[in-house]
Parts: C-alpha cells; structure tokens; sequence
C-alpha cells in the first residue's frame, strides 16, 4: 500500500480521489481548505486543512510528513484557482493568487516531499488543455491557463532533473469535467465526464503511469472546451 499526498480534495476530482485510493487501502493525506465529513471519517485519511498558497501553512505538510509517514509515494497536485475575467480587467493581485495557487504551490509541495520520495515514486500535475501549447483558448483565461502552461514546463525540467532518483514527473493535461470549476468558466455548459470518471483515470494512472511515462504530457480531453 502506498501512501499518497493529494491536494485540493474538498470537492470535484479531488474528493473522489481521496476517497478510491483510501477504499483501496492506501494511506491519504488530503490537503485543502475546507474538509469534507466523508474525509474526516475515513480512517485511511489524514485531512489537513490549509492554505497551499501560505508557504507557512505548507509547512505543515513536511512536519506531518517527517513526524509520520517518512515516505511519500504519490503526489497528486490537483488543486486550482480559476479567476474568469478581461484580461485588462484582472488586477495583479488577482493575477498572484492565481499563480500563488496553481504554480508556486506546487513548487513548494514538490520541493518539501521530494527528499521523502524515491525510485519508483511519481508526482502528477493536474494541468488543462488551455495551459497546452497550440490548443484552443477562450477569452477570460489568461491568468489561469497561462498557470497551467507553467505546471507543464515545470514538471518537464523536475523529469530531466530527478530522473537518476527515480522519481517521475508526468502532467494530465484534462479537457471539460463537470466540476464546480468548470461551471465557473463556462457557466451551463454540461461537460461529457463526472468527476468521479475522470478520477477512476487519475486513480490509475497516478499507480502505474510512472512505468510508461516520465516528463510527459497526456492530454485527457474527449471535448472542446
């Protein structure tokens, strides 16, 4: 069994994530703001309710870590913050917190795990197809796409770097999944998978795609958007 750190788990993918690899008898740590009763109960997870975009509050993680697990197999960067705005219209405040979330975060929680992580472990970005070069892109998403093209390069340069370690970086780069985030980016449109769909694919993927992939990017995307 394996144990496994996913981020943004109150809702949508997330949750359903937290709750496969828990009912599967891995080990969770499932890191979001607010926390989910269904969660809290579960005794194969550890919730810790914190702000990824505080580097004080990510501390916790590597405290928790180093008290308790020792080890870290899986890292699920999952977590994401969506501003739908005219790019005039975003301000930069609005425009760091984006990337506070979606990009510095995920530097940070890399950095604090990988010490605790080794050969055969696997870290997995959740980006979009909008952060996919060349791909369709919409009005109003400038700062959160351009966030998810930065996972994107950044989980390539953390493959060629780790590589020796063993340690694999791979990004999934999803289409339109009936999330509430979605909803808030195109407000009625009815997206072809659930959230617990699309999590089945993570599920698997995060625990045996680091056999066939590292340093890639797989677009998960059945729609446009």
């Amino acid at each position: 069994m394996k144990n496994i750190i996913i981020t943004g788990t109150s809702r949508g993918i997330g949750y359903e994530l937290a709750l496969q690899f828990a009912d599967a008898g891995h080990q969770v740590l499932a890191i979001s703001r607010k926390t989910p009763k269904e969660l809290i109960e579960n005794p194969n997870i550890t919730c810790l309710s914190i702000d990824i975009s505080n580097p004080e509050e990510l501390l916790q993680v590597e405290n928790f870590i180093n008290r308790t697990w020792k080890k870290v197999d899986v890292l699920i960067h999952n977590a994401g913050s969506l501003i739908h705005k005219p790019f005039t219209q975003i301000t930069s405040e609005e425009f760091q917190n984006i990337y506070k979330v979606n990009v510095f975060a995920v530097a940070e929680l890399t950095k604090f795990c990988i010490p605790f992580m080794g050969k055969g472990s696997h870290v997995v970005m959740i980006s979009s197809m909008g952060g996919i070069q060349g791909s369709m892109k919409f009005a109003g998403l400038a700062a959160y796409s351009s966030s998810k093209g930065a996972v994107i390069t950044l989980s390539e340069l953390l493959a060629e770097e780790y590589k020796e370690q063993g340690i694999a970086f791979n990004v999934l780069a999803l289409g339109a999944v009936n999330t509430e985030m979605l909803q808030e980016a195109f407000p009625g449109y009815e997206a072809p998978l659930s959230a617990k769909e699309m999590a089945d694919y993570i599920f698997n993927f995060a625990l045996t795609g680091n056999k066939y992939y590292n340093g890639k990017v797989l677009q998960v995307s059945s729609s446009t958007p």
